[in-house]
């Protein structure tokens, strides 16, 4: 796995079978995504996401700031929740 300048910053590119052939693999998700997989709002996701336990990683200043969210904590999370 190696991390290419041409990808987003939240973004690792990696190597499938053959070399010439790569995929893309998202990190990190924005809060409207988290929103969307939860069938939440993204208010709800801001408001309780630090409570549920999941941390953000806020990328900027003031109003404009995005925080994001580590795509394999959002998943662990989740299989957390399952009722048995």
């Amino acid at each position: 796995m190696h991390v290419d300048s041409r990808t987003s910053p939240y973004e690792i590119r990696t190597q499938t079978e053959s070399r010439s052939r790569r995929t893309v693999e998202p990190v990190l998700m924005d809060t409207s995504e988290v929103a969307a997989m939860l069938n939440m709002s993204t208010s709800w996701v801001y408001k309780e996401a630090a409570k549920l336990g999941l941390k953000g990683y806020k990328l900027g200043r003031g109003r404009n700031a995005k925080v994001l969210y580590k795509r394999t904590e959002v998943f662990k999370w989740l299989e957390q929740q399952k009722v048995h």
